[in-house]
């Protein structure tokens, strides 16, 4: 026989789905109503700290209180373990599948046996891409798929289709990024829409500049990175099965 106890824990774990749901609500609406103009909400969720909640925009975390009444930018510390918990779901929410990428939009090389792998979006006049190419030639056994995302105006869309359309589009990349040699302009037909696909991949990611890295385990780096740094990335890497 059910007691008072029994029946009272039962109709607990019932309702704390239903109050989750009806808090995410009115947290949503709320925000909604206060902050004229605010990007999608693309989560919202319970965090770590009783009584606190996460919300989620785009690839960014603010915090806020139950009824929605208090907005919290900063990060969330837990002291007992020193693990930055902001970070941690940041880090996670913007993880890419490597394995999902479409790597025949991208423009190919790779270093002695390239086994280990990257991808990069980048545009063509962007000076910290150029410097990252040039770390990336002193990187042993790897291979590298550049995404061109003309994202800088002026002629950057232009260098792109010429690069994407040249007879070999990664020795135009690299003649372009390491010496120097503009690409030459496309005769003829050519589909160029890699180019677009690029720029909506990155707008999907919510990739912001350029360059920025990703990781075959799914993580990224906005920016350039030295050869040295680069080289302890991989090697920090999960070791394949």
């Amino acid at each position: 026989m059910l007691n008072t106890k029994t029946l009272f824990l039962a109709g607990l774990a019932l309702s704390l789905p239903l109050l989750a749901q009806a808090n995410e609500a009115v947290i949503r609406k709320s925000l909604a109503e206060k902050l004229a103009g605010l990007p999608k909400i693309e989560d919202v969720r319970p965090s770590a700290m009783a009584g606190l909640w996460e919300v989620r925009i785009g690839n960014e975390i603010r915090y806020t209180d139950p009824t929605g009444n208090y907005l919290i930018e900063g990060e969330l510390i837990d002291l007992r373990t020193r693990k930055n918990l902001t970070e941690e779901r940041v880090n996670k929410i913007n993880q890419i599948d490597f394995a999902s990428l479409p790597l025949k939009d991208a423009v190919v090389w790779k270093n002695g046996n390239g086994k280990r792998k990257i991808a990069v979006f980048a545009d063509p006049n962007c000076g910290y891409c150029k410097r990252f190419e040039r770390a990336l030639q002193d990187v042993k056994d790897i291979t590298v798929y550049t995404f061109l995302v003309p994202i800088l105006g002026g002629d950057s869309p232009e260098k792109s289709r010429s690069i994407w359309c040249a007879k070999d589009a990664t020795a135009s990349w690299q003649a372009w990024m390491l010496e120097g040699k503009a690409p030459s302009k496309p005769t003829g037909a050519c589909d160029d829409s890699a180019v677009e696909r690029n720029a909506a991949m990155m707008r999907r990611y919510h990739i912001n500049g350029t360059p920025a890295i990703i990781f075959e385990d799914g993580s990224r780096v906005p920016g350039a990175l030295g050869a040295d740094q680069l080289e302890k990335r991989l090697q920090a890497l999960p070791s394949k099965s």
